[in-house]
């Protein structure tokens, strides 16, 4: 009975969405790898059966199980995490995998869901008001635990995805302040990348001008103008500093690239070049399937992972790039509007964590395929090869389908 109901209730346009893309991803692996040895289209192949199981497991589990033991899979996940400094295979100078057989799993994929369950779970307790600062400091722990030990790895990529937990909470009540200082930050960041120091505080002092004469004269403050001038000072006189001695060489050559510093077409900013002469060489409706030259010219680096859009784009062109796009969009909006009609504040809250998730690496992965983002290893969901990051993805949203479906049964 319980079964019945979850195949009556279970939001089929979110399935049969995720089914097309799994397809479309599958198609463009074939096509991306079929000149190679590695039978790279054929494991996806298994790893795309493996799935189907998986659903049917993640489905037939009762939707309170994930709410009951959340905290317990949060644990065993940051336990997997950092057993990888024991047991972990290293694979081009990462160390993010455990090698079983001739396969490798890689837990940091599997990290995002268990941590999606425990940033829902605390916050759905009633006693939470992320307007205090200890409760603040309590769920930014739990958004920081897997960071912590995702970066040593190194896997900067990963890391990255986490931030996107800051909207999730933002959303449920963290002051606006948060989500500020971090866009203000990265913004002096890049800005003291391009400019000389004193400029980006001459502009900074120019908008505390501004914002101090537009304020109510109640609220003018010189000497809080003044701390925040200082504040942006020193943490601009200390970027050059970071990005010389903390960042590694190649984040640095990627981020000179990027801005236009360097021109590197044969070196790091190869792959980035490459994707997009075959992303523009596809034109409105591409060169066909399987007719891609930068595809089977082998010409894109990793281009069944981290660059599988550039197969969509050379091959599938303007439209099939779009198609893309808008499934993605389309499977993005539908989630948010399934977590707005949650009973539960558990299954909404995750709701926006499998939102949010698909969402940062939908993003990050095509503005880094097209060269706007520095290349840090974030596959798009679905289409990317890799088990673990098709099973992750799977069970990230399987999940909150499941929880969906069994609304009905909630008060």
């Amino acid at each position: 009975m319980k079964n019945q109901s979850v195949k009556n209730n279970i939001d089929w346009i979110s399935v049969i969405i995720y089914i097309i893309l799994v397809i479309l991803g599958w198609l463009n692996i074939y096509s991306s790898s079929l000149s190679s040895t590695e039978g790279t289209y054929e494991k996806q192949l298994i790893f795309i059966a493996c799935t189907i199981p998986l659903i049917f497991i993640v489905l037939f589990v009762d939707g309170k199980f994930y709410e009951k033991y959340a905290s317990i899979i949060f644990g065993v996940s940051l336990l997997s995490l950092a057993g990888l400094f024991l047991f972990g295979k290293t694979i081009a100078g990462q160390r993010c995998w455990y090698a079983i057989g001739s396969f490798t799993l890689q837990p940091s994929e599997f990290a995002k869901a268990a941590t999606s369950l425990a940033l829902a779970k605390y916050l759905s307790d009633t006693q939470i008001n992320l307007k205090e600062t200890n409760r603040q400091i309590q769920a930014l722990a739990i958004i920081l635990l897997p960071v912590i030990l995702i970066l040593p790895q190194p896997d900067p990529g990963s890391a990255l995805i986490y931030s996107i937990f800051i909207i999730v909470l933002f959303r449920e009540g963290l002051p606006s302040w948060y989500v500020w200082t971090g866009f203000i930050t990265i913004l002096l960041f890049v800005l003291t990348l391009v400019l000389e120091p004193y400029v980006v505080i001459l502009i900074a002092l120019a908008v505390l001008i501004v914002i101090h004469f537009k304020g109510r004269a109640v609220d003018r403050n010189i000497l809080l103008s003044t701390i925040l001038l200082a504040i942006i000072s020193a943490f601009v006189f200390s970027v050059n500093y970071v990005f010389e001695n903390v960042f590694k060489q190649h984040h640095r050559d990627r981020f000179n690239i990027l801005l236009g510093k360097t021109v590197d077409m044969k070196g790091i900013g190869y792959n980035t070049n490459q994707s997009e002469i075959a992303i523009g060489s596809g034109g409105w409706l591409g060169k066909g399937f399987l007719e891609g030259t930068q595809t089977k010219g082998g010409f894109v680096p990793e281009q069944h992972t981290d660059y599988i859009y550039t197969t969509v784009g050379e091959e599938w062109g303007f439209v099939g790039s779009f198609i893309v796009i808008a499934l993605f969009t389309g499977l993005l909006l539908r989630i948010i509007y399934l977590a707005e009609r949650q009973k539960t504040k558990f299954s909404r809250v995750y709701g926006y964590c499998v939102a949010g998730i698909l969402f940062i690496h939908f993003f990050v992965n095509i503005a880094m395929v097209v060269g706007i983002f520095p290349t840090i290893g974030v596959p798009l969901p679905f289409f990317s090869y890799g088990g673990s990051g098709l099973w992750g993805f799977t069970i990230l949203l399987f999940i909150f389908l499941k929880m969906d479906a069994n609304k009905v049964n909630e008060w």
